[in-house]
């Protein structure tokens, strides 16, 4: 295909759709239950117009930032995101090579479909990755993960703090999604220790409530619904724990208030990513651009603060920033580029963003991302009128 029929991310998802068998499309896709929080996630940047400076001189326009040190080309970075494969062969490991050669992070699900190990042999030491980590009620089997995630080079835990239990995600309920048996999870040992499964699955196969049955015990369900994550997760005791086994960066990823914000920041985790699980997980919460000023407010500069969530253009990393982000995080937007191209089509869309970023601050008038601020931000009230913020 000609790179000429894909010039948005709107085109790219649209070109990826096609390539999708439904079953993957409505696993990557859907939100939970009524899916407001899903669309909200994106109409909260439309609420936002721009306020650009003219007369500037944006000649040269640095776009880089830093993250755990090191700089990347532009303030935006790929989110962890489940079972890369089911979109194209190359999966992860194809996201972790577009990555490198743009220079921005990547963040890696438990649940992918390649090792930890290739997908970080990728960056070659050009960039960085962290290994986004659920709890699971065998603590040994998250421990384990963490371990070898350390070895393997990486520099953060993305704990992830908003699935104690799973949301009601109709669409693969309905789907009955499964991972095709050409696929594994290989940053498991055992898959199926990590299998969730219904209450009423597990019932029949004489399994105690939210414990999984015996391996092979018939159930071919996945992520359907259910718990396998421990729902007993709390501040006081689990990031300490989390410190004990590991030397890593440890982040929380799902925060939505100023408090949790402040306890994030009590606890001494060293970031937070301002998420909802892209809709996935409780229908209703406020979008993650939203929530973000109160938790920018909370952090006070104490720690960095980092938003996914509906970003789908340049203007919307520009957006955020000017909130108070730090960083943005994508995950859908890599898995459309896959299913559209692999790794090149994962580049697209990484060139495009970042085209439109750096068009977007020369616009505005900003010639570093350090000169983005609340001033290139005026709010659309519910009236249709402007508010300064």
């Amino acid at each position: 295909m000609s790179n000429l029929e894909v010039l948005s991310i709107a085109e790219l998802e649209a070109a990826a759709m096609e390539k999708m068998d439904k079953m993957t499309r409505e696993y990557y896709n859907s939100g939970s239950d009524r899916e407001i929080t899903l669309r909200d996630n994106l109409a909260a940047f439309d609420r936002y117009r721009l306020r650009p400076r003219v007369l500037k001189d944006v000649s040269r326009i640095d776009t880089s930032t830093q993250l755990w040190g090191k700089k990347i080309s532009f303030p935006l970075c790929i989110a962890p995101a489940a079972m890369a494969k089911l979109a194209h062969p190359s999966g992860e490991v194809g996201i972790s090579r577009a990555a490198a050669n743009a220079g921005v992070a990547v963040g890696l699900s438990s649940f992918s479909t390649s090792s930890m190990e290739d997908v970080v042999a990728q960056g070659a030491g050009a960039i960085d990755y962290a290994i986004q980590l659920y709890v699971f009620q065998n603590r040994k089997t998250s421990e384990v993960l963490v371990r070898r995630a350390e070895r393997a080079g990486f520099k953060a835990v993305f704990l992830t703090v908003d699935t104690p239990y799973l949301g009601r995600r109709i669409n693969e309920v309905r789907n009955r999604f499964k991972l095709p048996p050409h696929l594994q999870l290989l940053n498991f040992e055992n898959p199926g220790d990590v299998a969730v499964y219904s209450e009423n699955e597990t019932k029949a196969h004489g399994g105690d409530k939210g414990k999984p049955p015996a391996a092979g015990a018939g159930v071919d369900s996945i992520l359907p619904q259910g718990n396998v994550n421990d729902a007993s997760l709390n501040w006081e005791t689990d990031i300490q724990w989390l410190r004990s086994i590991t030397k890593l960066e440890i982040w929380v990823k799902g925060i939505l208030t100023a408090e949790d914000t402040l306890l994030a920041v009590q606890h001494g985790v060293d970031g937070i990513i301002i998420s909802n699980h892209g809709g996935r997980q409780l229908d209703g919460v406020t979008s993650t651009l939203d929530a973000l000023p109160e938790c920018v407010a909370a952090a006070a500069g104490r720690i960095p603060v980092h938003i996914d969530g509906g970003i789908r253009r340049g203007t919307d990393i520009f957006k955020a920033l000017a909130l108070g982000a730090d960083c943005c995080w994508v995950g859908r937007i890599p898995l459309w580029g896959l299913a559209y191209d692999g790794q090149a089509g994962v580049e697209l869309a990484l060139k495009l963003l970042y085209e439109e970023f750096k068009l977007c601050m020369s616009l505005a008038g900003c010639k570093s991302v350090k000169e983005i601020s609340r001033d290139h931000l005026i709010r659309v009230k519910t009236d249709g009128t402007l508010a300064r913020l």
